[in-house]
């Protein structure tokens, strides 16, 4: 079981410690070496700590980013197999050998306990924070998991990759700021200088998007100012702040902490209008956070401010460009910078054209407890992103399913839910159940409480569907 969502851990469990001690004594003693994680921004983060620790070790290595839907049929044909933010909640040890070695560091819902090992004749060592009782959700992430395994080594320098892995996973949403051991490994990033923790409202784009835009993105609760550039400028202009700072728009990052408190205000209370008495208590929760600005990039850049650069991690995951995502991760700030850019924009560009034709499509449908959107035609690596854009359209009381053909060769779908922040204090964990409904259909799947994926034979989306909206009955 989870501990409860409070502050109560100081220091990693001893035993999770000793596991640490044995991944590394497994890496020293290995030149053979494959690297497989996840294709998204947490997974990304988690290969780039582990690609520079075996750099900085001289060992031989490669590494893959894949899906979730490749890993029940990757042969292990290396000596050490790394599996990076995937693999507890699949059998990726199938077709292991009594040669194999074989790590795990995930913090995703296990399959295996944690005496799994004792049972196989091959070396097998998975370090999972929720077999010691530690939420895997908003306590630490792939990446986390990672960074200790580079702190082992002394690599305390790669903190602050361990906190942008952990903004990219939504770690930090719970609450609005980072906690369990993800504030253990934001504490090692602002004593080496490499992170400034700020408290702020939470809006995206805190330096590069203009402000009355960002706005117009608040997508947890349907508001007056969503999707509404005007409403959002008559609101800045009622609270008395500029729509140009300096020669250009105003971003958050601009405002004085005056202007950020009138606006905390004003957001609170229109939400508070909006949202049914159950939720008020949270609302403080969805309106300010802390942000987290890297100290060695650029005022005004994207990769600046986590969230931002969380975005353009995953624009690259997106877009099978992984690759450029890891050379960034490692330091080159020459051609890789370029191509994330030329990357981003067309990722942009590919968004809002989708996000268009699912809203001038009214292709939202909505059941009891859910609702979903035909997502035929998009990229199956996007469909998540767009389903949490175009949650502002339906109904932010209920998640938002979207689904898609998973490729070209592939007639499966790919199903991503998302939903509004505060359907998370409802205690209804959705990746639990998605791996559950996806599981007994002959598929699999998995994620977080608010944001997860599936996927599933085609010939199963009416019986997904009906079966999570019928699992979801009375819980929301």
């Amino acid at each position: 079981m989870s501990i409860e969502l409070e502050e109560t851990i100081e220091e990693l469990p001893t035993q999770m410690k000793q596991l640490y001690k044995e991944a590394k004594e497994i890496i020293l003693n290995n030149e053979d070496i494959k690297i497989y994680s996840h294709n998204d921004c947490d997974g990304i983060s988690s290969g780039a700590i582990l690609s520079i620790i075996m750099d900085r070790l001289g060992k031989d290595y490669e590494i893959e980013f894949v899906s979730l839907d490749k890993l029940e049929d990757l042969p292990l044909t290396h000596k050490l197999t790394i599996f990076s933010d995937l693999g507890s909640g699949q059998p990726v040890e199938k077709y292991a050998t009594e040669d194999s070695e074989i790590i795990i560091l995930d913090h995703h819902p296990p399959l295996r306990d944690l005496d799994y090992r004792d049972t196989k004749d091959f070396k097998f060592l998975e370090i999972n924070p929720m077999h010691f009782g530690i939420n895997g959700s908003y306590y630490i992430c792939g990446g986390g998991l990672c960074y200790y395994l580079a702190k082992e080594f002394g690599y305390d320098d790669l903190s602050w990759i361990g906190v942008l892995s952990a903004v990219g996973d939504m770690q930090n949403t719970h609450t609005g700021k980072m906690e369990g051991l993800n504030k253990l490994i934001l504490n090692d990033a602002i004593k080496g200088g490499y992170v400034k923790k700020i408290g702020d409202l939470s809006i995206y784009g805190r330096e590069t998007r203009p402000l009355f835009v960002a706005l117009s993105y608040f997508s947890d609760v349907t508001l007056p100012i969503t999707n509404s550039k005007t409403e959002c400028i008559a609101l800045l202009n009622e609270l008395n702040i500029p729509k140009t700072t300096d020669n250009h728009y105003t971003t958050l990052s601009d405002l004085t902490k005056p202007e950020k408190s009138r606006l905390f205000s004003a957001l609170v209370k229109m939400l508070s209008r909006e949202v049914p008495g159950k939720y008020v208590e949270y609302i403080p929760k969805l309106v300010a956070a802390d942000s987290y600005e890297f100290l060695q990039e650029a005022d005004h850049t994207f990769l600046r401010d986590a969230s931002e650069f969380s975005t353009a991690m995953n624009a690259c995951a997106r877009n099978k460009e992984e690759m450029v995502a890891l050379k960034i991760l490692k330091g080159n700030r020459s051609d890789a910078l370029d191509e994330l850019e030329y990357i981003s924009r067309n990722h942009r560009r590919y968004l809002a054209l989708k996000i268009q034709e699912v809203q001038e499509s009214h292709a939202i449908v909505e059941m009891n407890n859910i609702q979903y959107f035909d997502g035929s035609g998009i990229k199956s690596e996007v469909v998540g992103t767009i389903t949490g854009m175009v949650l502002s359209y339906g109904n932010w009381r209920k998640p938002i399913i979207g689904f898609t053909q998973v490729s070209e060769d592939n007639d499966d779908l790919k199903i991503s839910l998302r939903c509004s922040r505060l359907l998370a204090y409802d205690g209804v964990h959705f990746g639990n159940i998605i791996r559950e409904v996806a599981q007994d259909l002959g598929g699999n799947g998995g994620g977080h409480a608010v944001a997860c994926g599936a996927y599933i034979p085609k010939e199963c989306k009416e019986e997904f569907l009906k079966t999570f909206d019928e699992k979801l009955e009375g819980k929301l």
